[in-house]
This record gives C-alpha cells, structure tokens and sequence, in this order.
C-alpha cells in the first residue's frame, strides 16, 4: 500500500473545501461533537463517582463496614470480642450497648439513638467521634452529641442534660422510664443531618449500669476492615458457633447504592449517544466528499490504486476527524475537573449532600469505558463511507465526468 499517497490525499481533503464549504463545516461540527460528548461524559462520570464515594465515606464512618449482631438466643459478649481480638489482629473491633432515648436541656427535648461505647476503641473506628473527643477525657456519664441535637437544645459544652431512656422502672403502681442526668462535653459533626439530629454517645458502662446490663455483655460489635468484602467470609466461619450473625455495609444499604449504580449507567448511554450523533455528522460529510470527489476517486483507481487504498483514505478522515475530537475532549473533560475541583464554582447545601464542594472522582475504568466507546463509535462511522468510496463505477464515472 502507497502510505505517502493516502497521506498526501487525506491532507488534501481535510482542507477546507471552498467549492464545498458545508462538507468542511459538517466535519468541523462532527469534531466538536465528539469533543463535547467526551468532555461531558468524563465530567458527569467525575461527579457521579465522586458522590458515590463522597456517601460511601460518611455511611462507612457511621455505619461502619461491618457489624456484628446477635440472633435469636444469641449474645454478643466479651468471650466472642476476645477470640476475635486474637484471630483477626489487623482488625478493629468496638463493643457497643444501645438504647433509643428522648434527651431534655431545660424546655427543649430531641429524641434519638445512644450507643455506649469504649472510647479508645471507637475512636479508632470512627473518625467523627475521634474528633470529637480529642484532647478528651470523658467520664462514665459525660455525652457527645451530634450538632443538630445540640442546636435544637440549645445546648453548651458542660451543659448537663436528662435522657428518658424506653425502659421502663416500676413506681407503685405504675411504670415510670428511666432517666439519667449526663454532661454533654462536646458534639460532632457528620455532614450528615440524619446522624448529626439522632446519635449520641457515652461510655459503655454508663449504658450497662443504667439498663441493668451484664459487663460482658453487648448489643453489637462495630468493626473496621480495609476489605471488607474479604473480611465477611472468614468472620462468618469464626462466629459460627456464638449464634451471632454479621452484616456488611452494602447489605445495609444495598438499594441505595444499587440505584446510584443503575443512575450512573443510565447517564452513561445517554450522554453516550452525543457521541453517536455526532458521529452522523462524520459520516455525512464522509459521504458528500465521496460524492463530490467521485471523477477523483475513479481517477485514481484508473491509475492502478488499489481498492484497500481507497477505503484506508477514506477511513483516515474520519478516524482523523473522530480522533481529535475524542483527544481534545479528553483535555477539555480533565480541565473542566480541575477547575470544578479548585475553584468554587458550583456550591452545594451542605445540610444536604454533606459537603459544600462538589466532590469529584474520575475512575479508570469509567475513562477507558469512555474512551474505547468514543472509538468504537468513531470508526463504525467512518466505516461505511470508506466502504461506498471502493463501490464506484470507474468506467460510468469517467464517462459521465
């Protein structure tokens, strides 16, 4: 195959045709096409991963990857935290009591969910309450609330607070709840108002002296694992015999994050098919020039050049066209990332979507997926007039032009 001719003429019928200019303005519009749709695909790929993520990090910081949690004439004790202590040593394991209770500052009342918890233990789980208690000492009874409890209370550090708990003591002839007065010591932060308006936290053994509980008994156990989908399959063999049972995040929020899924594929083929019209345009201004340059292409074929040729001249232009529009995409869809990531220009409610910035994260497979699509596409378009370009009747061409 002539290389230096297919080149020589790919050059020739990329310039702008003056006899012709609507050819060159459908290819020029095929190449801004393509380029947008990449653009658009990569950037709304980088905000749906980037949410996903962004809810992925404050469900696993209050929701934890792993949780264990006892069945029917099960108990979560001290015996089944020590075994797992020793067995899974790169874990972290943090007992917890909980209770539902209704907390009072002066007039105000807000209701919500306690936990009782170690504080060295759940501080190396949970980043939210670390913070909150840094540089803290908490006694057996001291609090830490979320923000959105202690701004419906009105409520200070050092304030001290009742809480009505849902069991219930025995007064003469009726039953009173119990209550208990505690010190809230500080509050934390989430970003997110479904945990900032109901979770609060006190030491375990302020839980376990109040409803009456065992010391070496608990309602749960929160653990921490880098790979927790690993992590499930060899817990469940060692808790086998506790009558106990574990749950992972994704099982606790599976329909959640199986929506995001589905949102975010469906945006895919969307925004897929810019693309796919854009790629029209590269086919019918391949098809114009075919049509315009018929007594051309006849010429050649005359001349001894092959149909192979022909095709490969035809097939340049496009990929040509397609190609660049994918490359300049690219830029152009890795710039708009860093200008959303740096530079405040879309600000989100925080109360809502737990960040303020609009958190972006491009993944690899989505860019390839983006990509490979984008070629496909592009070449299947170029495909067919490379095709009709090697169809010509030399003889009626020459004889008609």
């Amino acid at each position: 195959m002539n290389k230096q001719l297919v080149n020589f003429i790919v050059k020739k019928y990329l310039r702008f045709d003056k006899k012709n200019p609507f050819i060159s303005i459908s290819a020029l519009l095929a190449f801004i096409g393509v380029a947008v749709g990449v653009m658009v695909l990569i950037i709304t790929m980088a905000i749906m991963n980037g949410t996903q993520k962004e809810f992925e990090n404050k469900l696993f910081i209050m929701n934890y990857p792993l949780s264990i949690y006892p069945k029917l004439q099960g108990a979560v004790n001290q015996e089944l935290l020590d075994e797992l202590e020793a067995t899974f040593p790169n874990l972290q394991f943090s007992p917890y009591v909980s209770s539902q209770v209704i907390v009072q500052n002066a007039d105000e009342m807000s209701g919500g969910v306690i936990f009782g918890v170690n504080q060295e233990k759940e501080a190396k789980i949970n980043a939210i309450y670390a913070k909150a208690v840094e540089n803290l000492s908490l006694e057996k009874y001291d609090l830490i609330v979320g923000q959105g409890i202690q701004n419906k209370l009105f409520a200070s550090d050092g304030s001290k607070v009742t809480l009505y708990f849902t069991s219930l003591n025995p007064s003469g002839f009726s039953m009173m709840p119990k209550m208990k007065r505690f010190s809230m010591q500080g509050a934390f932060s989430s970003g997110l108002n479904a945990y900032d308006k109901a979770y609060m936290y006190t030491s375990i053994e302020a839980l376990q002296t109040v409803l009456k509980r065992s010391k070496n008994e608990f309602d749960g156990i929160h653990i921490f694992s880098k790979e927790p989908f690993k992590d499930i399959k060899k817990l469940e063999e060692t808790i086998g015999n506790y009558r106990v049972g574990i749950v992972g995040w994704w099982q606790q929020n599976g329909n959640f994050f199986a929506a995001m899924e589905m949102e975010k594929k469906a945006l895919f083929v969307v925004l897929m098919l810019i693309i796919l019209v854009a790629s029209l345009n590269i086919i019918s201004s391949l098809l114009m020039t075919v049509m315009s340059r018929r007594k051309e292409i006849a010429l050649l074929l005359s001349m001894g050049a092959s149909s192979k040729e022909v095709k490969q001249i035809f097939l340049k232009i496009g990929i040509t066209i397609g190609f660049s529009g994918i490359i300049v995409g690219i830029g152009l869809g890795f710039f708009g990332i860093f200008l959303l990531d740096n530079f405040d220009i879309i600000s989100l409610p925080a109360d809502v979507y737990g960040t303020s910035k609009l958190p972006l994260e491009l993944a690899t497979l989505d860019f390839v997926s983006i990509v490979i699509g984008a070629v496909v596409i592009v070449f299947a378009a170029s495909f067919y007039p490379a095709y009709k370009a090697t169809h010509i009747d030399v003889i009626e061409v020459l004889r008609n032009e």
